[in-house]
């Protein structure tokens, strides 16, 4: 269900907050997160409640370092990703540094690992997809799907070994 056009949708849509808000929470987030050494930013998946990690990536244009702070929960050994931008129409900025550079890292509150991104697709897909919903609010993600156009790539984060 996830991509369905706004047109095609119900005329109620999950409540988001305004772009500038969402922006904001991101800055002061990472903001804590240095400020703090890293003792505040990140959290393990609990029942209705994803956690959050560090993302690092290489920018597809610049080769620099970029790092991201995202929610996931596990899958087994992986870590699944939503590559939505606060809900905005754009995929973000992390997602096309993985696609062009899958290798990264993340650090979790369990400490860092070396992972490789592909994208979910088919069966897997839709399976992980109905995963967020243990960790929202009682709002389905096809209902957040709404909001966007484009399809949410659902992303896992394999482990790589060494």
């Amino acid at each position: 269900m996830d991509g369905i056009l706004m047109s095609e949708t119900a005329s109620t849509h999950p409540r988001v907050p305004p772009r500038w808000f969402i922006r904001t929470a991101w800055v002061v987030h990472r903001g804590l997160y240095a400020i703090t050494g890293g003792r505040f930013g990140l959290a393990r998946p609990r029942p209705g409640k994803y956690g959050m990690l560090r993302l690092h990536t290489v920018g597809r244009r610049s080769g620099k370092p970029r790092v991201a702070i995202l929610a996931y929960f596990e899958d087994g050994p992986n870590v699944i990703l939503m590559a939505m931008n606060g809900w905005a129409e754009p995929h973000p900025a992390w997602w096309l540094n993985l696609r062009a550079h899958p290798e990264a890292s993340v650090d979790m509150p369990g400490g860092s690992r070396r992972v490789r991104a592909r994208e979910a697709q088919g069966v897997e897909r839709e399976r992980l997809w109905a995963g967020w919903d243990a960790y929202e609010d009682g709002t389905s993600m096809d209902d957040y799907a709404t909001l966007r156009a484009k399809r949410t790539p659902v992303i896992v984060l394999e482990p790589v070994a060494g």
